[in-house]
């Protein structure tokens, strides 16, 4: 058993505990919409008996017009495919989006999920409902996410600073008018346990147009392929609509979820290669100092009213505040002056963060449309803005090269308990402060009936300050920048006939020093907080259409990406804009329903990335000419599922990545791979659905989540394995 976790029995208590909450829940709104049950049965089945992977608007009311009409790639991971594929993490979600890589999990800069979007970062472009969510942090479950949308290329018109490659909009669940109950339960391999409830009530007699939502969720499994680690987490995420009037209304949400779990920092490598005589298993950290335990709570209002049909107001406040304690070991190693298949810890041992980030974020849009000049416009109007602070003190447990038996440890059964003494000792503290204030506005007008033209325009204002203490909090240091950019995007769109349609658009993006200031307290230092934003810009050159009554949309763009000023360390230690990387490519995707019983969700990327100019940095570090890493040229999924006789139906998943540069600077390459997974499920009546998912069905051994240093003798690097075969069992009851 680790220190500070829970032991086995209480997690069992976890799940238990749950179960009595969700029944008592859930039986209370029966009773309550008992005398309309049958009619509001029946309409669930309709709608969901339609249901398909294919979304035709985007949940953001910055995009007014139909996706088919937007000129941009954006992919949508409809909840028919996260329900199919039983995904529950947001990397889950992702891996259905051709395009996008993971890194691995930096304890020194904040671990959490680090996304790559068309070979850029994106760790910082994570949205929820349209605003931005704070910390950088693991998004472990989407119990309580309708959909996610993944927006492509740079775009600070709708995000503000940051999205280079992209951002990344993730859509809560939300009160329906439709009264449902569903109780879902797993069980699968790996002691894989799981109970959600998601149950809706509309609240008659209260205003109009009332409803009120709940859903619940308890969860533990161990990792498939990873024997040692484990995962438990509990959430609660209720929300109430309250309509005063056919006009105006006001949903109240909230969100809770408390994570314990041991962090997984993968296996040591040399370029992207397991080291020779490591297990694909093997826990090269310390179970009774590691931990990763997080809460993460938000408060959410969303005001709405409508003056008349044409003009439309929407005020969204958030309050979120994130809690984290982790004690990561890195998988680092030193093979140096020990005996062969030996190795001394070469990374950070036991090395403790303990942050706290809060964030309060306010949004005001204002929706209109009118014709002037013999035009229609949809206009969008707003005004963002948000605080973000983070509180930060790291610390360690005294681990280092002279507790380490003198001829090391065994590469092939690292001990993953620390015996020595520990010495816990605070090395610091961060104070961080991040504020942005936009204006924003947006525009699509109908030039001819044939033609449409979108202009968006956005202004920051950002303000960073960073201060630093020893673990005495004697102060050393204190910084401070300011950035005011203006953003656009721009496309035009061709309307050949009603279900297609050709664009070209443009748009910029820009990425300040403190950027990820209050996310992971990094970013600010006395060499960047002087520097001006790195500035990007993409051409994108695309065409949609619908297809086969309109149940299949097929897509397909050309882009170019370009970072002109990158953020660069010269060769006498000062930062420069000196660097240049260009990302251009290509994309398909095709969704949707072929036939009445054949659905199709699947995307393709091609990726030709190069650093262009890495100016006079250090020996060892020539970047140009070299592709970015972690961008493999070529990446596709598909996601397809079948319904078959007497309520059965078959799904059916692939991915793949091709080689790609484990960093930029060197031509060490990570392994191409495909993944399989398969899904099989049986509509037993009315109320009762099972499904069965097996993933990685022929058990690949794959590196998902890579560190984008090559390592050496002296100090390794590591990768992240994906989740090996695990199967699950699950089943919902609606009533």
């Amino acid at each position: 058993m680790r220190v500070g976790t829970t032991p086995p029995l209480p997690q069992r208590h976890l799940l238990a505990s749950t179960i009595s909450v969700a029944i008592a829940s859930s039986s209370g709104f029966a009773i309550a919409a008992e005398g309309q049950k049958a009619l509001q049965l029946d309409s669930i089945k309709i709608e969901a008996a339609r249901k398909d992977s294919r979304t035709e608007h985007s949940a953001s009311s910055k995009y007014v017009a139909p996706l088919l009409d937007t000129p941009q790639t954006i992919t949508v991971v409809s909840p028919k495919v996260i329900q199919e594929q039983q995904a529950l993490s947001l990397r889950q979600v992702l891996s259905n989006v051709s395009g996008i890589t993971f890194n691995a999990g930096e304890g020194g800069g904040g671990s959490g999920d680090s996304i790559n979007i068309r070979g850029f970062s994106a760790n910082s472009n994570i949205q929820i409902d349209g605003l931005r969510d704070s910390a950088q942090t693991s998004r472990t479950d989407t119990f309580n996410v309708e959909q996610v949308e993944v927006i492509k290329g740079p775009n600070s018109v709708f995000g503000g600073a940051g999205t280079t490659g992209g951002s990344i909009n993730i859509i809560s669940k939300q009160p329906q008018d439709q009264a449902f109950t569903r109780l879902g339960g797993s069980i699968g391999t790996d002691n894989y346990y799981r109970l959600t409830l998601d149950t809706n009530q509309p609240l008659e007699g209260v205003g109009d147009n009332s409803a009120v939502r709940l859903n619940l969720m308890g969860h533990q499994n161990d990792v498939a392929g990873r024997e040692e680690i484990d995962r438990e987490r509990w959430g609660i995420a209720p929300s109430l609509r309250l309509g005063f009037n056919e006009s105006t209304s006001l949903t109240l949400s909230a969100f809770h979820q408390v994570d314990d779990n041991l962090p997984d920092y993968g296996v040591p490598a040399l370029d992207g290669k397991r080291l020779s005589g490591v297990d694909r298993d093997a826990y090269f950290g310390w179970k009774n100092l590691d931990k990763e335990k997080f809460e993460q709570s938000a408060f959410t209002a969303n005001f709405e009213h409508d003056f008349n049909d044409n003009l439309r107001l929407q005020n969204l406040t958030r309050y979120s505040r994130t809690d984290r304690d982790t004690i990561v070991s890195a998988s680092h190693v030193n093979t140096g002056g020990v005996p062969a298949g030996r190795y001394r810890p070469a990374g950070p041992q036991a090395y403790g963060r303990d942050a706290i980030t809060e964030m309060w974020i306010n949004q005001t849009n204002l929706i209109s449309n009118f014709q002037l000049a013999g035009m229609r416009h949809d206009l969008v109007t707003g005004v963002e803005i948000s605080r973000e602070t983070l509180d930060l003190k790291t610390y360690n447990h005294g681990l280092g090269t002279s507790l380490y038996p003198g001829n090391g440890y065994d590469l092939g059964n690292p001990p993953g308990h620390w015996s020595g003494p520990v010495n816990k000792t605070t090395s610091g503290y961060t104070e961080t402060k991040l504020t942005d204030k936009a204006l924003y506005l947006f525009d699509s007008i109908a030039l001819h009936e044939q033609w449409d033209l979108n202009l968006g325009l956005r202004y920051d204002k950002i303000e960073g300050r960073a201060n630093g203490y020893t673990g005495t909090h004697v102060q050393t240091s204190s910084l401070s920048s300011t950035d005011e950019k203006l953003s656009a995007r721009t496309g035009l769109v061709y309307k050949p006939t009603e279900n297609g349609r050709f664009y070209v658009a443009w748009g910029n993006s820009f990425n300040p020093s403190a950027e990820n200031l209050a996310s992971n307290g990094g970013g600010l230092s006395a060499a960047t907080e002087n520097l001006a934003p790195e500035k990007n810009e993409t051409w994108e050159l695309g065409t949609k259409w619908e297809l086969l009554d309109k149940r299949v949309e097929l897509d397909a763009a050309l882009f170019r990406v370009e970072k002109t000023n990158a953020r660069e360390t010269m060769s006498d230690g000062s930062t420069q804009l000196a660097g240049k990387q260009r990302v251009q490519g290509f994309e398909l995707g095709v969704t949707g329903r072929v036939t009445e019983l054949w659905d199709v969700f699947a995307n393709y990327t091609f990726l030709d990335s190069e650093t262009l100019d890495a100016a006079n940095t250090p020996a060892g570090n020539d970047r140009k000419g070299q592709a970015l890493g972690n961008t493999p040229p070529h990446s596709f999924n598909l996601w397809t599922t079948y319904e078959l006789p007497a309520g059965w139906s078959v799904g059916y998943g692939a991915r793949y990545a091709s080689k790609r540069n484990v960093t930029s600077s060197t031509t060490a390459k990570l392994d191409a791979f495909w993944v399989h997974n398969a899904m099989v499920g049986y509509q037993v009546n009315d109320d009762l659905e099972l499904q069965l998912n097996v993933n990685n069905l022929f058990n690949k051994d794959y590196v998902e989540r890579v560190r984008q240093q090559n390592g050496n003798a002296a100090r390794s690097s590591a990768i992240e394995y994906g989740d090996a075969r695990s199967a699950i069992a699950s089943a919902t009851y609606s009533f």
